[in-house]
């Protein structure tokens, strides 16, 4: 059998074409046994953030802002420094909740708030200014409920409540504290 190099350099560069497929699908491939570190860097920062959503009739109804806020794109967090809510809508007192930081939902129609928080709701006509402190609080804007499981105070002119968890409807204005409750009430002095 004769072998030339006409006849074998074809096979020789099929050959060389095989390897090179096989080491390039290695090179590529993710190695599952070694999970890859994402990190999580915000894709893009804005300093003095500012959001309003605005009701059907055009007016302002709420209104979100914060010192800074962080976008995370490696699973679409938005995180705030310092922020502040303002809620009004009609025939509801306004009220307005602040914290050292926050995480909003992906839609940003719940907002979650950690450290030092904050609610002032606006007295009306019918009722005193209400307070309520707390460490954690989650806020699902659309139908006006603020919540949180953890310690809280509510104070309501003269009224205080304390408890473990609570869910707060301002458009109700219906407060439900779930454990240890404590209430103080003083009367007024005539």
């Amino acid at each position: 059998m004769n072998f030339s190099t006409t006849r074998l350099f074809p096979l020789g560069l099929m050959l060389v074409l095989a390897l090179l497929t096989f080491w390039l699908e290695r090179a590529v491939r993710e190695d599952p046994s070694q999970p890859r570190t994402r990190r999580h860097d915000p894709d893009y920062l804005v300093h003095n953030f500012t959001s309003t959503t605005f009701n059907r009739r055009g007016s302002a109804e709420t209104v979100i802002s914060a010192v800074q806020m962080r976008h995370f794109p490696d699973d679409d967090s938005t995180e705030l420094v310092s922020p502040r809510v303002v809620q009004a809508k009609p025939a509801q007192p306004r009220f307005t909740v602040n914290a050292d930081r926050g995480v909003l939902a992906r839609e940003g129609d719940e907002i979650f708030l950690y450290d030092n928080v904050l609610l002032v709701r606006e007295p009306d006509a019918q009722h005193p200014g209400t307070r309520i402190t707390t460490s954690f609080l989650h806020i699902v804007r659309d139908r006006s409920i603020v919540r949180t499981d953890r310690e809280v105070t509510v104070v309501e002119g003269r009224r205080s409540l304390s408890g473990r968890g609570m869910e707060f409807n301002n458009e109700s204005r219906e407060l439900v504290l779930h454990g240890d409750v404590r209430a103080r009430y003083e009367s007024e002095k005539k």
